[in-house]
């Protein structure tokens, strides 16, 4: 059954119908988006990705998107200190195209990371968290300085439980806890370094999507394409899309890899031979 931008719009209207909440949908961007009527702060949704999502899983993906934005709503809508909640703040990865400040605004506090990714930070608030802003800082009278280092500290202090299969004498490493930061181990500089250490071969890591963190264990050629298949389905099943690009952990720097061109050489000679 194919589903029309009109029909999904109704599907979405029907579940997100609550006092204090407006929507809205754009023809020509094709967005749909729930927000506070009070204060206009809200979410967005790109209407053709939920229906790719509905046609590959049904209404099951829409009771996990309704959930989402739900919880977003609910975050947007609460007075969140940071005083006294040291313990749950923590660096989240987003993309590098990923936006600096808010809809309303707000600039969100930031770190360079790699030509990939951005660093940024959050304060958790159990199901979800909350982005923090700069005026956030300037409220609660937090310099940047401290924030970043009590983030560091509780990233260093995530649980490390990793799942080891071999494929083709290439050993790869996964952890998915959907804790939200799985993708922020790869901040963990003492566990970068533990992993490099106990490696055969090269250590090359992929932080797909904010729920995955992969850490492979190269031993032979054939592994960067294992990793590089591996890296892009996560990458397009992800909630929160990372890079598709995987990284290389060589003296202490990450060098992003581009591993689908390893084998093109090869296979041109076979063919030029033939």
């Amino acid at each position: 059954m194919k589903m029309t931008s009109i029909q999904m719009k109704k599907k979405l209207e029907e579940r997100l119908d609550e006092n204090g909440w407006r929507t809205s949908f754009n023809r020509d961007k094709d967005t749909f988006r729930v927000e506070w009527e009070h204060s206009g702060e809200g979410i967005t949704v790109t209407v053709p990705n939920v229906i790719s999502k509905w046609q590959e899983k049904g209404e099951n993906s829409l009771d996990e998107l309704e959930e989402h934005i739900r919880e977003a709503l609910r975050v947007m809508n609460e007075n969140t200190e940071l005083s006294g909640q040291e313990k749950n703040v923590y660096p989240v990865i987003r993309a590098a195209s990923f936006p600096t400040e808010t809809e309303n605004g707000k600039k969100l506090v930031y770190t360079e990371h790699t030509a990939e990714t951005r660093i940024y930070y959050a304060l958790d608030l159990g199901k979800s968290y909350q982005l923090i802003d700069y005026q956030k800082l300037e409220e609660e009278g937090w310099s940047i300085d401290r924030m970043k280092e009590v983030a560091s500290f509780n990233a260093r202090s995530l649980e490390v439980s990793l799942r080891k299969d071999t494929v083709y004498g290439n050993d790869f490493y996964f952890q998915s806890l959907n804790d939200g930061y799985d993708a922020s181990r790869i901040l963990n500089e003492s566990l970068l370094e533990e992993m490099k250490a106990e490696c055969k071969g090269e250590l090359a890591i992929s932080i797909p999507h904010q729920d995955v963190i992969i850490f492979a264990d190269i031993q032979n050629e054939g592994g960067y394409d294992i990793l590089a298949q591996m890296a892009m389905k996560f990458f397009a099943e992800g909630l929160v899309p990372v890079t598709s690009l995987s990284f290389l952990y060589e003296n202490g720097e990450l060098e992003p890899i581009f591993i689908l061109a390893q084998k093109k050489p090869k296979e041109k000679k076979g063919d030029d031979e033939t």
